[in-house]
């Protein structure tokens, strides 16, 4: 009897433990585990490089979204953004990538206007700038080609 009180505790001990660590890996690694607040748009850019999915989306330096996907289209990347509900883009909104310092992780960048009509779920940001692309500025004045 005193053995299956004690494997009982610690079998709870075990499920309280794993239910934590559970928890805590989904909150750390910012995941989605039940839809979320959040709405999708598109931007279309000719370069993407250096971009991740998971990135972070930024008004203003808040955080307001996450990079949900990004794939090829014809010869441009589309970028997928998940953008909390209470943000309001417009169809004059700018999606600029951006890089943290000089060798920091990529991040996006949106000036949402507010000339134009709101951007409604699925819809796709026209007006892009893409990342400037260290390695490329380098080779260029390596090779003499910067005016």
């Amino acid at each position: 009897m005193e053995n299956t009180k004690l494997e009982l505790i610690v079998g709870v001990f075990v499920v309280v433990g794993i239910a934590c660590l559970g928890y805590l890996s989904i909150k750390l690694g910012k995941l989605e585990v039940i839809g979320g607040d959040f709405y999708e748009v598109r931007a279309q850019f000719d370069s993407a490089s250096g971009l991740k999915t998971g990135a972070t989306i930024e008004i203003a330096g808040v955080e307001v979204g996450r990079v949900k996907g990004i794939a090829l289209n014809n010869d441009r990347a589309v970028v997928t953004l998940a953008v909390g509900n209470g943000v309001g883009l417009y169809t004059d909104t700018i999606a600029s990538i951006k890089t943290r310092g000089i060798f920091g992780e990529k991040y996006l960048t949106l000036s949402p206007g507010g000339g134009g009509d709101p951007l409604k779920p699925g819809d796709t940001i026209r007006d892009t700038e893409s990342g400037v692309d260290l390695e490329e500025l380098v080779s260029q004045y390596v090779h003499g080609k910067v005016n």
